[in-house]
Order: C-alpha cells, then sequence, then structure tokens
C-alpha cells in the first residue's frame, strides 16, 4: 500500500470487530514506528499494549466508575478552555454530524454521554495502546509523540487494520495509571484503539470535511519561480 492510500484511507474507527490481533502485527508496527522523528532523538515515547484480560479488567473497572458517577481530572487541557473559530464551529459540527449518523438528537444527552462512554471500551476492539511520557517533557515531545502515533495508524491501514486515536482517555489518569502501574515520573497521554473495522457499523460511515489548500496555506515566493 502506498502512503497516500494509507492517508486516504485512514479514518477514525468507532466499532471494531472482536477479531484478535496477532502480537507479531502490533510488534511490527511499533518497532517500524519507532523511526518517526523526535528532536534531538529524544524518543520520547512509551507504549502499554493491552489486550485480553487486562484490557477487560481496565474497560470493566472504567465502566463501573461511569455507573457510580465518579469522575477523574485530566492532567492537561485536550482543547483550550476558550476554543475559539473555525476551531470551534469544526468541533461542533463533526460532534453534531456523529450524533445525527447515529440517530442521537441533540437534546438528548444521556444518548451523547453513553456514546462517550464507548470510548472507555475502545469501541470493542481487541487491543488497546497507551502512550505515555516522562513528565520532564515538554510541548515539543508532545508533537514527537503525535508523529509516532501517526505512523502508527499509518502502518495499520498496510496490515488491513484500523484505528482511533483516543485523548478521552485523559480522563481518567489514576485509574489507567493503577492499571498500568506507572512510575510517578510517567504521565498517561492517551489511548489508541487498534482492530478490524466493522464495515456494517453506521457509525464508521462518518467522513470528516478538511479545509481548502487555499483556506489553510499561504504560498511565499512560488510566483517568482519559473
Amino acid at each position: 500500500m502506498k502512503v497516500s492510500d494509507a492517508l486516504a484511507s485512514r479514518i477514525t474507527v468507532r466499532q471494531f470487530l472482536d477479531t484478535p490481533v496477532p502480537l507479531e502485527t502490533v510488534k511490527e508496527l511499533i518497532e517500524a514506528s519507532k523511526r518517526a522523528p523526535s528532536g534531538g532523538n529524544l524518543q520520547p515515547w512509551n507504549v502499554h499494549v493491552m489486550t485480553g484480560a487486562p484490557l477487560k479488567a481496565l474497560v470493566d473497572d472504567v465502566a463501573d466508575k461511569l455507573q457510580e458517577g465518579v469522575s477523574e481530572t485530566p492532567e492537561y487541557n485536550v482543547y483550550p478552555p476558550e476554543l475559539v473559530d473555525p476551531y470551534k464551529t469544526r468541533r461542533r459540527v463533526v460532534g453534531q454530524a456523529l450524533y445525527d449518523l447515529i440517530g442521537v438528537p441533540r437534546e438528548d444527552t444521556p444518548g451523547k454521554l453513553k456514546q462517550l462512554s464507548r470510548n472507555f471500551r475502545f469501541f470493542d476492539a481487541p487491543v488497546g495502546l497507551f502512550f505515555v511520557l516522562h513528565r520532564q517533557m515538554e510541548i515539543g515531545q508532545y508533537a514527537d509523540v503525535g508523529m509516532f502515533m501517526q505512523s502508527i495508524m499509518l502502518l495499520a491501514r498496510e496490515h488491513g487494520l484500523h484505528t482511533c486515536p483516543q485523548e478521552a482517555w485523559a480522563r481518567w489518569p489514576d485509574t489507567v495509571r493503577a492499571h498500568l502501574k506507572l512510575a510517578d515520573h510517567e504521565m498517561l497521554f492517551c489511548g489508541m484503539a487498534l482492530g478490524y473495522m466493522d464495515e456494517t457499523a453506521l457509525i464508521n460511515d462518518l467522513r470528516t470535511e478538511r479545509e481548502t489548500f487555499e483556506n489553510f496555506v499561504t504560498l511565499h515566493g512560488f510566483d517568482d519561480v519559473e
């Protein structure tokens, strides 16, 4: 598969099949992705991969806490507190498009919360990944981890797999920390679901819009090039 095809076919999948992903495939994805660039070659990423009983234990733990009304405080802002336009509108539009697709009315808050909670089951994916950073790391290293994650997501397409990057997991730092046995200097960044897409699931029909080239690119000096 060409890189351009992997980019074009990568989507955020929100319903997976329970088909297992072989360990060798997971190892191959991560091993190849370590060639992602990082400033100063810090390679700031640490990855925890869960499947089977450990994954189920975490998922069930969070489900119980949601049922009890328990919540935790993220260690960083996933979105800016006062998101401005056009970013605020983009987020609102894609959220409403998702709920419209699956038939959740705008005023159905419980329905929206139920869908949100699906994040914490990894959308039934058989593999969940967590990306962890040393607390000393700064915004530049967050970008490095993003490039590492993108590499995994694109390579997954080469194997017929799909992914869902999930900063939603930042909502459960204490619970995830306990299950992963993280050290004090380690901070949960986000999760990622990995598996085979359920092609019959309506929610996977969602395709998000992208801005036109002219709306986010400014060219300099190209008029002078023959």
